[in-house]
């Protein structure tokens, strides 16, 4: 810029090389000489300062922040040090006036002269916080959603989404979930400290919250009076009553998850539309969290009920034989298999115990289920297990006209104790034949044999007695025992050799301790190879008869 001196002896800018267009220019600018008198200003400057005249000195026409950095950029020769400029000379500078943001750009002349340039940063600026605020607010939007999904635990969701909506939303929160028994847990919390209650009410005593539980879109904060709060929605905590209330819904999956009000004291600035936007927002996040932990909790539940039906009974002493049983399914981490037994004591001491077990086709929860199937049937036809060829013919029927492909193996014992001794009838249908250790230690199979069931329309198969002596076993076992693979190379099979031997060491053992046994040394055998659904189940003739108020115990429904 060229700067002339005029009649006044002032200098005026812009009287040269550059001409006067810089007058016309829309952003303010002002020329001031070396003492902060005003040389020259156009007419944007004079609309911004309406008492800017040339001069004038700068301390009483422009904000004092101008004037000072004008003050300290422009020193006289000669200043003290502490006048020289506070930031390199040529950088803009910001400041406020009349509700305005300006950032103000000093232009030297080199003889002390200073042209100040302004903009209105003021809508920039208001971009800029407003981006970042949602920056800030999508961040925790984030950030709730992993925190909030972390648990499938619906109480420690609740508990989390009230604290979050407290730290960030409001001074306290309070979420409300469904009524059950016509009352509505809420989870209070202000700061970092959260309260578990069951309030019986009627959510029409707060506004918007009838409309929230059932789904509705909120009612706009301006429209709720805080002062109608009941005192369970105020909790004592927040320390005086609160100046804003906002009501917005937890939608779930179908059906809403609950309802959050957000609760500001008194001196804290009402609840704006952006701010119930970014509410709404965080409630749809909590209200699909808080729905994906309750699902997941009830289907838990069923599960839990589902498999405690289908895990095989804890065996005991039944009507003067003892019973044990022994499961481990194909994998480690599941809990039932294709593989299965029972012990059904009958309704009076004269009628006979029938112990089943069976092997269904394949493995996992799809066999399990089988299983159960199965189990069932032969329950229902309890009246008839005098008659093992009518109840293999009848469950063979059921098993046919299923919606399942799979088949099934199984044997059934019918047992009873008379004068000191064990009666056996069994009946295998397409099953491994039992085994029977003697008290001597020599094991021997019992003569039976059949088809398997689930597959073909007859179902022919024959039965064999067998009487135990005190002391004396009956095994019972599937497959997966002789053709688990194992041994020193891990690809040979137990084989019923191994499985003759393992029991023969077993001679005047009891029960449980039999069945202990050979699960210990097949899964030994296979180590931690691969292999299928293991049963065993061993009835044993005691060596004495045990107190009669145990005899007619009933199997457990436990794990075994």
């Amino acid at each position: 810029m060229t700067v002339s001196e005029d009649e006044s002896g002032r200098f005026r800018a812009g009287r040269g090389a550059t001409g006067t267009s810089w007058l016309r220019s829309p952003h303010p600018a002002v020329v001031a000489d070396r003492e902060g008198g005003v040389v020259e200003f156009n007419d944007a400057a004079a609309d911004l300062f309406p008492r800017m005249g040339v001069g004038k000195w700068l301390d009483g026409v422009v904000p004092g922040w101008l004037a000072d950095a004008h003050r300290r950029l422009a020193a006289p020769r000669g200043a003290p040090p502490d006048a020289a400029p506070t930031r390199p000379r040529g950088t803009p500078l910001r400041g406020s006036h009349d509700g305005r943001l300006l950032r103000a750009h000093p232009t030297e002349s080199g003889d002390g002269d200073v042209a100040w340039w302004l903009v209105d940063d003021s809508d920039l600026t208001a971009a800029e916080d407003a981006l970042r605020t949602e920056r800030e607010r999508t961040a925790l939007l984030t950030e709730a959603s992993t925190q909030l999904l972390s648990s499938l635990n619906p109480d420690r969701c609740l508990e989390k989404a009230a604290l979050l909506a407290a730290a960030h939303l409001g001074d306290a929160a309070l979420v409300i979930s469904p009524s059950v028994r016509n009352r509505y847990p809420v989870v209070t919390a202000v700061g970092e400290r959260f309260d578990r209650s069951q309030v019986a009410m009627d959510p029409a005593s707060v506004p918007g919250l009838a409309e929230a539980l059932q789904g509705f879109p909120p009612v706009p904060a301006r429209w709720i009076d805080p002062a109608e709060l009941p005192g369970w929605a105020v909790p004592e905590a927040l320390g005086e009553p609160p100046g804003s209330v906002a009501v917005t819904s937890l939608p779930g999956h179908g059906v809403p998850a609950g309802a959050l009000i957000l609760l500001r004291r008194g001196g804290q600035s009402a609840f704006d539309a952006s701010e119930e936007l970014f509410a709404r927002l965080f409630a749809a996040r909590a209200g699909a969290a808080l729905s994906a932990a309750r699902l997941y909790a009830e289907q838990a539940r069923v599960t839990r009920a589902l498999i405690a039906e289908l895990l095989p009974p804890q065996l005991h002493h039944v009507r003067g034989v003892d019973f044990a049983g022994g499961y481990r399914t194909s994998q480690d981490t599941e809990r039932i298999g294709g593989d299965f037994y029972d012990v059904h004591p009958g309704t009076d001491a004269g009628q006979e115990t029938l112990a089943v077990l069976g092997d269904v086709c394949g493995k996992g929860l799809e066999a399990a289920v089988l299983t159960g199937r199965i189990r069932s049937t032969v329950q229902a036809l309890l009246p008839l297990a005098d008659d093992h060829q009518n109840v293999l013919r009848l469950l063979n029927g059921a098993l046919l006209n299923s919606r399942h492909t799979r088949f099934a193996t199984l044997v059934l014992a019918s047992v009873r104790r008379t004068d000191g001794r064990v009666r056996l009838r069994l009946t295998s249908a397409g099953h491994p034949r039992p085994l029977i250790l003697r008290a001597t230690g020599h094991v021997e199979e019992a003569d039976t044999g059949g088809t398997l069931v689930g597959a073909l329309p007859e179902v022919p198969c024959r039965s064999a007695t067998v009487h135990l002596a005190p002391g004396e076993t009956c095994l019972l076992y599937t497959d997966g025992i002789t053709e688990a693979r194992g041994g020193p190379l891990g690809s040979s099979m137990f084989g019923e050799d191994r499985l003759r031997a393992a029991l023969a060491d077993c001679a005047g053992l009891p029960a449980e301790a039999v069945v202990e046994r050979v699960q210990m040394i097949a899964g030994d055998w296979v180590g931690r190879g691969p292999h299928d659904d293991m049963a065993v189940v061993a009835i044993t003739a005691p060596h004495t008869t045990r107190p009669s108020a145990g005899s007619d115990r009933a199997p457990d429904r436990n794990t075994a």
